[in-house]
């Protein structure tokens, strides 16, 4: 877990002012695909942040996994990412995501590789995982840092260390 936890520190910190540089302008323009700007990507992936957060914490004392998804769309919306601040929405992405590498860092192992039959995964997961199939808190935040480097994609299309 250690080296993903690296990889996952190494890439807000890359991210971070090349999100920053693209300036209001840009960051507020619709892209391709679903037509999220990189503003409501970005404020997408702090709504993300949020409610994993909880779930990183919270399955470190439960015997499950079973965590309740969100409407991403609606909390989208009812945020109006478009208009924030762009600076202090990256600066929140930036810190949020700092937080949580350190929060993924100080889990316990036998926490992070106890297998749990009673699981949401197949639902919530970015990657998802059989109903019936065990899962694991290290794959929960695993799949979290494979989501955000899906969305950084989305903005940065074509980058070779996002995969």
């Amino acid at each position: 877990m250690e080296d993903a936890i690296k990889d996952f520190r190494r890439t807000v910190e890359a991210y971070a002012p090349r999100l920053h540089a693209l300036g209001e302008t840009e960051a507020r323009r619709p892209r391709d695909g679903d037509g999220w700007s990189a503003k409501e990507i970005v404020g997408h992936l702090v709504d993300s942040a949020a409610n994993n957060h909880r779930r990183f914490v919270l399955a470190q004392y439960r015997d499950d996994l079973d965590f309740e998804g969100y409407s991403q769309d609606d909390w989208v919306r009812a945020q109006g990412y478009d208009e924030e601040d762009w600076a202090q929405l990256v600066a929140l992405w930036r810190a949020y995501n700092l937080h949580l590498a350190h929060v993924m860092s100080h889990a316990p192992e036998e926490s992070l590789k106890r297998e749990r039959a009673a699981h949401s995964l197949d639902r919530i997961a970015f990657k998802l995982v059989e109903a019936g199939e065990p899962a694991t808190l290290e794959y929960l935040m695993r799949d979290y840092v494979d989501h955000l480097k899906h969305h950084l994609a989305q903005i940065f299309p074509g980058e070779a260390d996002l995969r």
